[in-house]
């Protein structure tokens, strides 16, 4: 992993790219104190389908370019979820309904919320 202030670069990065590509109420979860999987969750909230791929390759493609990183990524825009994984940080990608079905914000709600 990187270090938490690359990490944290990152996050931000990733919130302000998907909401370039107007996504809804994003949202980055500190995961550094908790133990978490990751250092940072940022969750995302699409209106569509072709919404929710077109976040997931401007991320991949903006985040390649400006910090030379390459993500696995899982899910696809029929399943509603998907995950942008950089290791460090995990994008977690939703269809809107879908974000309020698996709740990630209240299963991890010790973790802060970072303003953006």
């Amino acid at each position: 992993m990187s270090s938490t202030l690359d990490s944290l670069k990152l996050a931000k990065l990733c919130a302000k790219l998907a909401e370039d590509k107007k996504a809804v109420d994003p949202v980055i979860l500190d995961l550094r104190k908790i133990e978490g999987p990751t250092y940072f969750f940022v969750i995302i909230s699409a209106e569509s389908e072709p919404q929710l791929k077109a976040i997931a390759n401007y991320l991949e493609k903006e985040v390649r370019e400006e910090l030379e990183r390459n993500p696995r990524i899982d899910g696809f825009p029929a399943s509603k979820w998907i995950v942008v994984d950089y290791g460090d940080v995990m994008v977690h990608l939703f269809l809107q309904e879908r974000r309020g079905f698996y709740g990630l914000e209240s299963l991890w709600k010790d973790a802060p919320r970072l303003k953006r």
